[in-house]
């Protein structure tokens, strides 16, 4: 069976707003680069979708922008090239190497899980709830961030029911910043 694994950025008072301060230099983005690398396949909502879209989509010239540092690329081209589904009921289409979802997401997720294939990674906020309410993510990477937003979505948000967590690894990076890896107990 496939692994489904959620990773994101988390501040201390739990916020994952992707403006929230925890913007990752050269080593994180090493990190965020051998993440994605690991799935065969991003799982996003909408919302995610179109703003990892917009931010990491290879421009139409090939040249990356400007803005972008060098230690960007690798997740740039990483990112760029993965397959991605997907989930929503308001986009009529998507590219980007991408396909939309359709039906019913626990079922859908859940074959997923069962086919072919290397792992699955979601991103975003919403998409994860409903799939750690489900009973669906294998492992949590949580990048624990030293900063306190005070604003913001926070991880998991209205969460079902408690799910308890054995810690299988943990990476300090120079920044503060640590990683850890969860599954659940």
């Amino acid at each position: 069976m496939r692994t489904l694994r959620y990773s994101i950025n988390v501040t201390l008072d739990g916020c994952v707003h992707h403006e929230a301060g925890v913007a990752p230099d050269a080593e994180l983005m090493q990190f965020w680069t051998a993440d994605t690398e690991r799935a065969d396949v991003l799982l996003f909502g909408r919302v995610t979708y179109q703003m990892m879209e917009e931010a990491w989509r290879r421009p139409t010239d090939g040249v990356w922008p400007d803005w972008m540092s060098a230690w960007e690329v690798p997740f740039a081209e990483s990112i760029d090239a993965k397959p991605k589904l997907v989930v929503s009921s308001t986009l009529g289409s998507v590219d980007w190497n991408a396909e939309l979802l359709r039906g019913d997401l626990i079922e859908s997720v859940r074959r997923l899980k069962e086919g072919p294939g290397g792992d699955l990674s979601v991103g975003g906020v919403r998409l994860p709830l409903a799939l750690a309410n489900a009973g669906l993510i294998d492992e949590y990477v949580f990048v624990l961030h030293p900063v306190v937003a005070g604003h913001g979505p926070t991880l998991l948000a209205g969460l079902d029911e408690l799910v308890r967590l054995e810690q299988v690894d943990r990476q300090p990076f120079a920044s503060g910043a640590v990683a850890h890896t969860f599954r659940p107990a």
